[in-house]
């Protein structure tokens, strides 16, 4: 009991935290990035200072050293703020960091986490390709062994961080189509020869979070630039992707409940007909079915990241939490703007930002789709 009080007591200390920082540094700029796609760069620079960027990592590697359920409520009171940067900070800890913090060296953790867990670099993570999104065994970008080199030839697609990423974790296919041994994740540095960044994608939502393609043209890289062992690349990324998930979960969560607060404020401030729209059965309905919905998200998720902690397996969970928490996203911000009526399709109130947000997250991390796939496999093995 006493560590549970404890835990909640510093969960309450991290919300305020995360809070009163997204209030300060991104609230008053985020409509502003979003509508000129920018990439906040330097806000990157501060949340590490925070902590923000290397949640999971031990202090050993300069991290914040915790665990799941803080990593949830940062990125949740980010993302009622911001979707875009709760993203940002989602793919940053969860796909790039975490891949090295679980499957690298002990020198490639001492030369990447510290550099990654105070934002002085940003990472990114490449597995989906143009033509390969939910079907990552059939990935094109090949690498060739050259002596003590490899050389890698290939594109990544719809990648976070993919111009402005320090440093990237890339799975490239390294052995026989459609061998789920055939691929190896490499760690490949900005500025190495042959690794380039490609188009910037122009999104309907998440804006301010950078999506583009990576290229590489004849890009050597040294074996030591292997994370783990040859061929393991596409295992080590669904485990990166169970944790990623509840990320994303997060994110979800914490949107939801940006345009359900949102809502609620708005419906009790509103008048028609000679009093406030939050005493009329149409409106009070939905924000009851909104609370629901999110209180039942939020449960999946962080039961998700209970299992993450203790070490126990949790793919079906994660997929559970994603895809629900995600459809939720966009269900809770759908009746948002219709509880704002009118003022809720302008950019003068914030829940069209969270509706246009909201989606990315029913398909980002595998989509809803690939989850129930997920999902229906782990309960026919039970």
């Amino acid at each position: 009991m006493g560590q549970s009080v404890e835990l909640a007591e510093n969960l309450q200390l991290i919300r305020q935290s995360a809070r009163d920082f997204a209030e300060t540094h991104i609230r008053p700029y985020m409509m502003e990035w979003d509508e000129s796609q920018h990439f906040p760069v330097d806000l990157f620079r501060q949340m590490g200072e925070h902590g923000f960027l290397g949640v999971l990592v031990p202090e050993a590697y300069h991290g914040a050293g915790l665990g799941y359920q803080e990593y949830i409520t940062i990125i949740e009171e980010i993302a009622k703020v911001c979707g875009s940067i709760g993203l940002s900070v989602a793919a940053h800890n969860s796909l790039c960091t975490n891949h090295i913090l679980s499957f690298g060296t002990e020198e490639q953790k001492q030369k990447y986490l510290p550099k990654l867990a105070t934002g002085e670099w940003i990472g990114a993570w490449g597995l989906t390709e143009p033509n390969t999104g939910s079907d990552a065994m059939r990935m094109q970008c090949v690498a060739t062994r050259d002596g003590d080199y490899w050389v890698l030839n290939g594109n990544k697609l719809w990648i976070t961080h993919g111009i402005s990423g320090n440093v990237a974790v890339v799975i490239a296919r390294t052995g026989e189509l459609l061998d789920s041994r055939g691929m190896t994740a490499f760690v490949v540095e900005r500025g190495t020869p042959g690794f380039l960044a490609g188009k910037k994608e122009n999104k309907l939502g998440m804006r301010a979070s950078e999506t583009a393609e990576m290229i590489f043209d004849n890009c050597r890289l040294h074996k030591n630039q292997i994370l783990g062992e040859e061929g393991e690349g596409f295992i080590q990324s669904m485990k990166i992707l169970d944790g990623g998930r509840i990320s994303i979960a997060a994110l979800s969560v914490g949107i939801a409940m940006g345009a359900y607060e949102a809502s609620v404020k708005y419906a009790k401030e509103r008048q028609q007909f000679g009093q406030p729209i939050a005493h009329f059965q149409g409106i009070s309905f939905k924000l009851a079915d909104m609370a629901t919905k999110i209180e039942a998200a939020e449960l999946l998720t962080r039961q998700a990241g209970y299992l993450k902690d203790a070490g126990k397996k949790c793919t079906k969970q994660s997929a559970m939490a994603k895809y629900y928490a995600s459809e939720v996203a966009v269900e809770v911000s759908t009746d948002a703007v219709q509880v704002h009526g009118g003022y809720g399709y302008t950019k003068d109130f914030p829940v069209e930002k969270f509706y246009r947000d909201s989606k990315l997250c029913t398909i980002g991390e595998g989509t809803s789709e690939i989850q129930k796939l997920v999902i229906s496999r782990e309960v026919i093995k039970e």
